[in-house]
């Protein structure tokens, strides 16, 4: 017998249990999360690299309904984020609703029984909504370096750390200086007897403005009412004021550049490496990123920045550019995600067999507010397509897409209707307003390229505007902009 749901859930990070609550909020109790791994966390349970932390600060990179007076740091350590939403979890006994170990492989819409099937390889369910809270940051991007096959040392990801392989006395290559590179070099660069760090493009990086969180503060979170809420607005409202740089306002992401370079000299008094660090391209065109120590790390004795390209990898060296080999133990990635093509390995088919994967790879992907996609009746999205941000907390847009999702099967339920599928035109628009601007900011006019756009240069990644805009065209869900079909069952 094929188990029938309201509403599957597909994966435990912020987003699935995010969704989760607002569905037991509205008294929609029929729903369960499928979660390939055997604990919730998402991105915070697989990354445990050393050094692993969040770039938001944690009072706002949380729950606005759930927070935590506890946090030790102002940007607190993986590990912490962890616990939180293992805690959030117990609080809300979700646990009774989660499949461990159960991997998504595909779901297929019945037109006739206007109802998902959805394929596992743990067996197939069935479900009237599908929401998808993978999120873009689960399937690491690996570099095929020609040679690898050759290679006799360790090799791993930074978010499949290898914890098992010590570092210390070991000469390392590390490839790629993204967001995950900048946190683990100042960890094993003091450890390894050499440490290779090979640079594509360096990434602009502020000082990181982190401390530890005084007694007094969380006795005040804790006690006081409305304390933690008055700091989580500030917060917000310091984070959401960047946008302004973000979306075409060049002089402000200048100023940000000039407090960068200082951060630089201070760092790195090599002139040479100085250079190799110094980023060309407009702050803000990649992803901006904080730290206090990355650049001392770079310039220590037993570091070197190579912008020299890997030309091979051979048996117990790594080949740059200019043909200079270096010999290493192990070569770790520190080279992010795939994003942009982070569903093709789905097997999703909707209205009259249409593939997404086959329809988002030729002709980019497109949905309305990131959360539903024309043809594809039922299916959500959290964090999906254009929803992603570059200054301020994705919780945020978490928790206004999750509640969201509760609209619209409301509406459905309040119409009787089996099924709700967003009208081609009125996605069409919102793609056509958010591509015009987003061709007006920064990640297209800074002058790079970056992980934000897809194959064919345009930006499916980021939000681009305020948040606060986000929330008010998330609030409600417009009947008009859906068409509702079918007679629930």
């Amino acid at each position: 017998m094929t188990e029938r749901f309201k509403v599957v859930i597909v994966g435990t990070g912020f987003s699935g249990l995010g969704q989760a609550i607002q569905l037991e909020k509205a008294g929609i109790t029929d729903y369960v999360i499928l979660e390939k791994a055997d604990e919730v966390g998402g991105t915070w349970r697989d990354n445990s690299y050393p050094g692993c932390a969040c770039d938001v600060q944690s009072h706002m990179y949380s729950f606005s309904y759930e927070q935590n007076p506890d946090w030790s740091r102002s940007f607190s350590p993986a590990p912490e984020i962890f616990q939180y939403l293992k805690d959030v979890t117990d609080k809300y006994r979700l646990r009774r609703k989660i499949r461990f170990g159960v991997e998504l492989t595909g779901a297929s819409w019945d037109d006739t029984t206007r109802r998902w099937h959805v394929q596992t390889k743990s067996g197939d369910l069935e479900a009237q909504f599908v929401v998808s809270g993978v999120g873009g940051l689960h399937i690491p991007q690996v570099p095929k370096l020609p040679g690898i096959e050759k290679f006799k040392g360790q090799t791993w990801h930074s978010a499949q750390w290898n914890h098992e392989y010590d570092l210390r006395g070991k000469k390392v290559a590390v490839v790629g200086t993204g967001a995950s590179a900048v946190q683990f070099v100042p960890k094993i660069a003091p450890d390894v007897a050499e440490l290779t760090l090979f640079q594509r493009t360096p990434p602009w990086i502020m000082p990181k403005p982190d401390h530890a969180m005084p007694n007094w503060a969380k006795t005040a979170f804790r006690r006081i009412p409305g304390v933690q809420r008055l700091y989580r607005n500030a917060l917000y409202w310091f984070l959401e004021v960047r946008a302004v740089g973000f979306n075409g306002h060049p002089a402000i992401m200048k100023a940000g550049e000039v407090i960068a370079k200082r951060h630089i000299g201070k760092g790195v008094k090599d002139p040479k490496l100085r250079k190799k660090v110094t980023p060309d391209y407009t702050m803000g065109c990649k992803r901006v990123l904080i730290s206090n120590d990355y650049y001392p790390a770079i310039a220590r004795s037993n570091v070197d920045v190579n912008t020299d390209g890997v030309r091979e990898v051979k048996a117990h060296s790594v080949v740059d550019g200019n043909g200079v080999e270096h010999e290493v133990d192990a070569i770790v990635y520190g080279t992010g995600f795939k994003v942009t093509d982070a569903l093709e390995y789905l097997d999703i088919t909707g209205i009259d067999g249409r593939d997404l994967a086959k329809e988002w790879a030729t002709e980019g992907m497109h949905t309305h507010k990131g959360i539903s996609v024309a043809g594809f009746p039922n299916l959500f999205f959290l964090l999906g397509p254009n929803t992603a941000l570059g200054h301020n907390s994705v919780v945020f847009m978490i928790e206004s897409q999750a509640r969201y999702v509760v609209d619209a099967i409301k509406l459905a339920d309040s119409r009787g209707a089996a099924a709700l599928d967003v009208r081609p035109g009125v996605q069409e628009k919102f793609q056509r307003e958010i591509q015009d601007k987003l061709v007006k900011g920064v990640w297209t006019q800074g002058g790079c390229k970056s992980w934000y756009l897809d194959a064919k240069g345009v930006n499916r990644t980021i939000w681009p505007g305020f948040t606060w805009r986000y929330w008010l065209e998330t609030r409600k869900v417009d009947p008009s902009d859906y068409e509702l079909s079918g007679r629930a069952s």
